[in-house]
């Protein structure tokens, strides 16, 4: 969430007091991120997320906002967009396309624990559960079809041994796309971005977290379920300084998945060139947006060699389902 579209605090005021949102109180930018310029606003009524969407078309975004309330009103915690008087929810501001929604409770772990991890599978399974009947259809925009348009970009970018990997990996996760059961997994609307920074927590009275939220679903779209959890695995169960597996944060999170929808055979079978497919997704994407950025007004780029030590891991060590739920 970076600012690539200044609003000034007039602009905002008329904007959200044109969707019956009240009268704006304070606003400031957020530099989280790199897709989209997004402000954290507050009215006299509640506060929310104002979202001016910086690559996105206006002929993309229903897909999102569409499946954010179809979530929303299934009982899955997601940022809900208001609409205006006539039921959009796609508004424009500044010469962008644009969306406001409430701000969730609570705040990001980026240290989590086990319980958090629990938390992060059960919500995954309800949520990939809850979007079974969602009629919308839009691609992984960031899946197979990019990375094979993406790779020959970013390879000047990087050394020898990387430019290696990165060719051979995306040879094989060709080579896994051309399988039956590949074809076979199942499928439907998945978040394929849930980091420990794209959801929300608070404590209970007694001292434990409790899940108040998943969001940012601009990279949405209809994908195997099972790339969400490696998604998902690469992120809140390992080691961020080797991308090594964290193993109980791995079985809380698979087990707890597991309760609500259990995995079918050939999403067993796949789930280690999964958890390799994810890594690769954002090394690339990290590498794009290192070396061929664009310009912010407030932006934190992310460290590439990240997901290049992640993918390392999951080659060396192949992530198995007996090891993700012994």
């Amino acid at each position: 969430m970076a600012v690539y579209t200044e609003v000034s605090f007039d602009e905002a005021a008329q904007f959200l007091q044109g969707l019956d949102l009240g009268t704006l109180q304070t606003m400031a930018g957020c530099s989280g991120g790199i897709e989209n310029t997004n402000y954290f606003v507050t009215t006299d009524q509640a506060p929310y997320v104002l979202t001016l969407f910086e690559r996105l078309s206006a002929e993309q975004l229903p897909f999102y906002l569409r499946l954010m309330k179809h979530l929303a009103h299934h009982g899955v915690p997601v940022p809900d967009p208001a609409a205006n008087r006539d039921g959009d929810v796609i508004h424009a501001l500044n010469g962008k396309p644009a969306a406001v929604v409430n701000r969730l409770r609570g705040k990001s772990e980026l240290a989590p624990t086990v319980q958090h991890c629990a938390l992060v599978g059960a919500m995954l399974a309800r949520m990939h559960l809850a979007g079974r009947d969602f009629s919308m259809q839009q691609p992984n925009l960031r899946g197979l079809d990019w990375w094979n348009e993406t790779v020959p970009v970013v390879v000047p970018f990087v050394h020898a041994e990387q430019a290696g990997l990165l060719k051979s990996e995306l040879a094989y996760q060709n080579h896994v796309a051309t399988l039956s059961s590949y074809s076979a997994l199942p499928r439907g609307p998945i978040h394929a971005d849930l980091f420990r920074d794209n959801v929300m927590f608070e404590l209970d009275a007694s001292g434990a977290p409790s899940l108040t939220g998943f969001f940012d679903f601009y990279f949405a779209g209809v994908d195997s379920w099972l790339f969400d959890i490696a998604v998902c695995l690469n992120d809140w169960c390992i080691d961020l300084s080797s991308g090594a597996t964290d193993a109980p944060r791995t079985k809380a999170l698979m087990r707890a998945y597991e309760s609500v929808r259990p995995l079918q055979a050939q999403e067993r079978d796949l789930l280690p060139a999964a958890a390799r497919a994810g890594a690769l997704r954002f090394w690339i994407s990290r590498l794009w947006d290192l070396h061929l950025p664009r310009e912010a007004a407030v932006l934190q780029a992310h460290n590439p060699d990240h997901f290049w030590r992640v993918l390392r891991q999951r080659i060396l060590y192949p992530l198995t389902i007996t090891q993700a739920t012994a």
